[in-house]
């Protein structure tokens, strides 16, 4: 059993818990939820060791084996399935034990050890790893891979299969669905539900809490409270809770204007000073009941389209890909006034790529067919690379003074306020901002162009469970039409009213509902996997799997040179705009006779950072082409 007592932490001046108990036993699992910024992954890092409390205690048995999703991975030659066999800390020690004990020629602890790997399961240990790997959306060709050739995102996946095949007792996740597709999202889940030892989970994700937590700890106002049942029942209870808190608060305020009435009416009377003295003391030991404060602080609303045609946009037996790889062909898709489309399908299908065909113009055109368009259309695209375009020296109001040069800033102001960009924040600089941050302030300049179409390509993305329940309700009161990606089953079932599955290179409409969905894909993986780890053992098909991915290195070598050179040009000007900023903010530099110098060094700066601009953009679309081909090849 963990448990925690009296538990207390700060940040800085700030106290982020107080005073927090609770207890969590074997096979529990806990849902820890709250504000951004109010202090989860910090209590994370307590029971991790990695920072110390304030106040209180938690023990942990000596004994128990905790297990959490590395921040970093080492860019190393290991495979991806040897990276995730690591995890098994203790096949690994009995592995190399062994392995000495062969060199020693020691018979006997050959034995014992053979025993002890035996007890562990040890021979299908591989073929788990594979289950995992392909569970969280590798391929066959994937698992021997080097490490240090996945991008970003993916080697979070490999930390997480590495956290999975951990032989754990305590299991901590914090956001583990933030780089996964739905269908990895759904494998996890079940997962999770057959894990035996404690977890405690961090997630915006309402329905995959719903799917995997018996209980949910939720902290707000520096309190830590814990409840009873999954997130839907949670949400039962705090609501009840908050009104019941809200009539006593409204009880008790009457009391005391009952009381503070008497004491100011007959305090100067000496009849009746005795009383009112008592009265007094009466209302300073009254309890303090605290108001019941809603959570969020902002609120989207997407203003009512200016115009809105019935056709509004559509693909007509169009191929979409990339220079001449189709991804998708024969596509027949029509958005019109009122459409909901939510595009489904397993990871690496082509649900960015058809979503960004629909997006067209400046993102990405159909190879054949058409892409017929409506002029009155205003699209609205919203894609996760758009969070890396935002100025980090720009503040919210001048990103949206950039899309309307003429408003005034009081009204930008007014306006981005709505979406917790209040007082001084809607005047400070980007650079420094969260990535729900900048995700709220990417959907603000959206919204703010008043679109009739919306294409929003996992818009929830770093969105915390306010913003998350914010943008659904907006959504639902959007009066264009709207097609979106999302992993967020609960956003879907709120939004979309047709599924639209993009499946082996076609797509088609999916006639049932989203749980027939996850049923699909948990039935196609389980294929899969049988599949993968049925062919992993034979040497020669591990034979074929190194040929094979050599034969997809080969082929996506022009691009990864591309991609290198784009990173070299890209640090040079970084360094070169580093070199320049260090001069202009120089006080010597605008003393009399420097103007020339001044004047240069000013249109320079301004140069290298359309510059690194253009080579962000390249440096982005270089690396979303690398990994669309990499999944087509993969499924070749």
């Amino acid at each position: 059993m963990i448990r925690a007592e009296k538990v207390s932490l700060r940040r800085g001046p700030n106290t982020l818990v107080r005073d927090a108990d609770f207890e969590l036993y074997a096979g529990q699992r806990l849902g820890l939820t709250g504000d951004n910024g109010s202090g989860k992954s910090s209590l994370l890092a307590t029971i991790l060791g990695e920072l110390d409390l304030d106040s209180g205690d938690i023990s942990i048995p000596a004994d128990w084996v905790i297990a959490h999703v590395a921040q970093e991975t080492p860019a190393v030659d290991r495979s991806a399935l040897d990276y995730t066999l690591d995890g098994d800390r203790a096949l690994r020690r009995l592995q190399h034990e062994l392995d000495a004990a062969v060199a020693a020629d020691d018979g006997q602890r050959q034995a014992e050890l053979h025993a002890s790997l035996d007890s562990l399961d040890a021979w299908t240990a591989e073929s788990r790893a594979h289950q995992l790997l392909n569970g969280l959306g590798f391929s066959r060709e994937d698992t021997g891979r080097a490490v240090r050739d996945f991008s970003g995102g993916w080697r979070v996946r490999l930390n997480l299969a590495q956290a999975l095949m951990c032989r754990s007792d305590l299991l901590l996740l914090d956001e583990p669905t933030n780089h996964l597709d739905l269908d990895a999202i759904v494998y996890l889940e079940r997962w999770l539900k057959h894990y035996e030892g404690a977890l405690i989970l961090i997630s915006h994700d309402r329905e995959f809490l719903n799917g995997v937590v018996d209980r949910v700890a939720h902290i707000a106002n520096t309190q830590l409270k814990v409840y009873t049942g999954n997130y839907s029942e949670f949400e039962r209870q705090r609501a009840a809770f908050e009104a019941q808190q809200a009539s006593a608060r409204e009880r008790q305020q009457k009391q005391r204007d009952h009381m503070q009435a008497f004491v100011d009416r007959f305090r100067a009377k000496a009849t009746k000073a005795k009383q009112a003295q008592s009265r007094l003391k009466a209302l300073a030991r009254l309890p303090d009941i605290a108001a019941a404060v809603a959570t969020s602080g902002f609120s989207f609303r997407f203003e009512t389209p200016e115009k809105l045609p019935q056709q509004l946009l559509a693909l007509n037996d169009a191929s979409v890909g990339y220079g001449e790889a189709a991804v998708i062909e024969g596509v027949d898709l029509s958005v019109v006034a009122g459409s909901r489309i939510g595009l489904i399908g397993a990871n690496g299908a082509g649900k960015s790529t058809l979503i960004k065909a629909l997006a067209g113009d400046n993102v990405l055109n159909v190879l054949s067919g058409s892409r017929d368009v409506h002029m009155h259309s205003r699209i609205g695209y919203f894609a996760q690379h758009q969070l890396e375009q935002l100025r980090d020296d720009q503040s919210p109001v001048a990103h949206l003074k950039m899309l309307d040069p003429g408003a005034q800033e009081s009204q930008l102001r007014t306006f981005i306020g709505r979406f917790g960009f209040s007082n001084d924040k809607s005047l400070s600089e980007v650079g420094p901002f969260s990535g729900g941050e900048r995700a709220r302030l990417a959907l603000a300049m959206l919204i703010y162009q008043k679109p009739n179409v919306l294409l929003l390509d996992e818009p929830t993305n770093h969105l915390d469970l306010m913003a998350r329940e914010a943008l659904a309700l907006a959504l639902q009161d959007f009066g264009g039409a709207l097609v979106v990606i999302s992993h967020d089953r609960h956003l879907l079932r709120s939004c979309c009213d047709e599924f639209v599955l993009v499946d082996s290179g076609r797509c088609t409409p999916w006639d049932d509902d989203l749980d027939s969905f996850a049923q699909w894909l948990m039935t196609r993986n389980s294929a899969l996997t049988h599949s993968v780890a049925g062919s992993a053992s034979p040497a020669a098909s591990k034979r074929d799997a190194r040929r094979d991915a050599a034969q997809t290195r080969v082929q996506l070598q022009p691009l990864r040179t591309a991609i290198k050179q784009i990173e070299a040009e890209l640090k040079e000007a970084q360094t070169t705009v580093a070199a320049v900023q260090q001069r202009l903010a120089d006080p010597a530099l605008y003393a009399a006779g420097n103007g020339d110098e001044l004047q240069a060094l000013t249109l320079q700066d301004a140069q290298l950072r359309s510059r690194i601009a253009d080579l962000e953009e390249r440096w982005l679309s270089a690396e979303d082409e690398l990994d669309t081909l990499q999944q087509s090849a993969g499924k070749a």
